[in-house]
């Protein structure tokens, strides 16, 4: 706070309260994975939390359940997606006081958030994260994402953070529209596994997250069976021209 006097009256103060920005995230997860299949949408996202570059924190739940026909997992600053979920727990209860028989599909909760996100990014005062919103109502299934600063789409399978260099040309690859449940899991397991491997801020504590029309389904916590057996971690140098 600042006490300044005003140059053109004399003897009168102005009082002036300094604004305040998050100017980067503190504790953060990182990528999230969604998809479309045959009966629905499944995402995927580790538990972990890192303050900076330590892993702190390794069981925070980043997908959950919104209104009957909506699922929102997110990377980025973790006390932000809780303010998120403020501001959807507030819209839900809106929507259901007016008790006429309907209730907010996937679309419109994905436009809330498109919203939400480019409204405080032109305050400069941004929620740091990316987020994916998956949904089925009426046997439409939706899927979505929207970045920080408010950047917006749907498409059949995405991805955040580094997700979205090393697991979406997996999806390109091996994604088709008439996945099984069962091929689905397995589809994400292989992409969070990628993740894991290359992904200093991933750990080997996931849950995945299914919704159909009967509603939502997360996960218990699991790990992925890994193999650290690679030759080069023993001889990186075993094969190249000049060794010895």
């Amino acid at each position: 706070m600042n006490f300044s006097a005003d140059a053109g009256k004399e003897g009168s103060e102005s009082f002036v309260v300094d604004s305040e920005r998050t100017l980067y995230p503190y504790v953060t997860g990182t990528s999230v994975i969604g998809i479309k299949y045959k009966d629905g949408i499944l995402m995927a996202a580790d538990m972990g939390g890192s303050y900076g570059s330590t892993l702190r924190y390794k069981s925070v739940e980043r997908m959950k359940p919104i209104g009957k026909h909506s699922l929102l997992g997110a990377s980025g600053e973790i006390s932000d997606f809780q303010e998120i979920l403020r501001y959807l727990d507030e819209l839900i209860l809106y929507d259901n006081m007016w008790d006429d028989g309907n209730s907010l599909g996937p679309k419109e909760v994905h436009s809330y958030l498109n919203r939400v996100m480019y409204n405080r990014r032109n305050k400069f005062n941004p929620l740091w994260n990316s987020l994916v919103l998956g949904g089925v109502k009426n046997g439409q299934k939706y899927l979505g994402t929207v970045s920080m600063i408010g950047v917006h789409f749907e498409d059949d399978h995405v991805a955040t953070g580094f997700g979205n260099h090393l697991a979406r040309p997996i999806l390109r690859d091996e994604w088709r529209e008439d996945l099984s449940f069962e091929d689905a899991v397995k589809l994400l397991e292989k992409c969070m596994l990628v993740l894991l491997y290359r992904d200093r801020s991933a750990i080997n504590k996931l849950q995945i997250a299914k919704i159909t029309e009967e509603g939502v389904t997360i996960s218990q916590p699991y790990a992925l069976k890994t193999f650290w057996g690679f030759s080069a971690f023993q001889n990186p140098t075993k094969g190249a021209e000049g060794s010895w």
